[in-house]
């Protein structure tokens, strides 16, 4: 597959898209008000991957991309997930630094020349902090939960939120994309290559159509992918149960024999053995669980399941749209 790619380029801005066909036009052209402002209309390009999205996503990036020299398209063959459609983004990009922003324009182009400014000072990564955060409250209480998380899991700096609208240098980029597994956590590799980070306040936008593509379901799912992929901290945890179990029945065992030895008319308490039995069989349950999910995704990248296919490829090229 041939890749998209500009010497030239100094900006590369990375979106994955899904459901935005009417958001599409005004994001790229905030965006572009905002590099002509920041002199560099002629230096950047912007890629619109369709992660297969439902609606006719792609037959705007399509028709942006006629319009807009700087606009190149890509479209997934199936859909991946956000992260993974960031990926193919990024293994396409020309620029010095890389932007990663969503597609809903809940981030603020405005702020991509702050960020620019946060890397010119010798940092690796800029991430973004929210103010006034416009997500519901569910969404809120699991990012501080993701948070406590990526702390334990990652070893994430303290006070550092792993925003989807951050800034890259081209040669963290580049050590990123090295990995080519199935379950790709963008802010997990961030952070097994550098901790040279830094973060900037910015106004949190309102959605302006539609609601969130994430979900209570893929929220978990993607916290898994990040606890499972990146970490083996949940499988120290399954060993810590067990070992505390044991430990407990040890000095269960002991406190038994020593009342069936001194009160010789105790009956067997039924209750107490079957809430033990239950609780044994849940944390059970639990460790045989966490070590599928490791055995189950390193059986899939060893046959090969792929992190992404892209499907097509689109951007202005002298006088017309190339399609390859």
């Amino acid at each position: 597959m041939q890749k998209i790619t500009d010497s030239n380029i100094q900006v590369s801005i990375v979106i994955p898209v899904y459901k935005s066909e009417s958001i599409l036009p005004r994001l790229v052209e905030k965006i572009q008000a905002e590099m002509i402002k920041e002199s560099l209309s002629e230096k950047f390009e912007l890629l619109l991957v369709n992660d297969s999205s439902p609606d006719n996503s792609w037959a705007v990036i399509c028709d942006l991309a006629r319009i807009f020299p700087f606009v190149k398209g890509i479209s997934l063959r199936r859909n991946f997930g956000q992260h993974n459609a960031t990926m193919a983004g990024l293994n396409h990009v020309s620029g010095d630094i890389v932007i990663i922003m969503d597609d809903d324009l809940q981030h603020p182009p405005e702020a991509v020349g702050e960020m620019i400014a946060a890397l010119s000072g010798g940092f690796d990564v800029c991430y973004t902090r929210y103010m006034n955060r416009k997500h519901p409250l569910w969404k809120k209480l699991g990012s501080q939960f993701n948070d406590w998380a990526s702390s334990k899991f990652l070893g994430k700096p303290k006070g550092l939120y792993l925003s989807s609208f951050k800034a890259i240098r081209r040669d963290v980029v580049d050590e990123v994309i090295k990995y080519d597994g199935p379950y790709a956590y963008v802010d997990g590799l961030i952070l097994d290559v550098t901790r040279s980070i830094t973060a900037i306040d910015i106004e949190h936008q309102v959605r302006l159509e539609g609601e969130g593509n994430y979900s209570l379901l893929s929220s978990i799912s993607l916290w898994m992918k990040m606890a499972t992929s990146f970490s083996v901290s949940p499988l120290r945890f399954a060993s810590f149960m067990g070992f505390a179990l044991a430990l407990l029945s040890i000095i269960m065992i002991g406190i038994i024999f020593i009342q069936k030895m001194t009160h010789p008319e105790m009956a067997a308490g039924w209750a107490s053995l079957i809430a033990t039995i239950l609780f044994i069989g849940g944390v059970q349950t639990l460790c045989i669980g966490m070590i599928g999910e490791y055995l189950g995704r390193t059986y899939l990248k060893l046959n090969g399941k792929p992190q992404f296919t892209v499907g097509a490829l689109t951007w202005k090229r002298k006088r017309q749209s190339d399609v390859v």
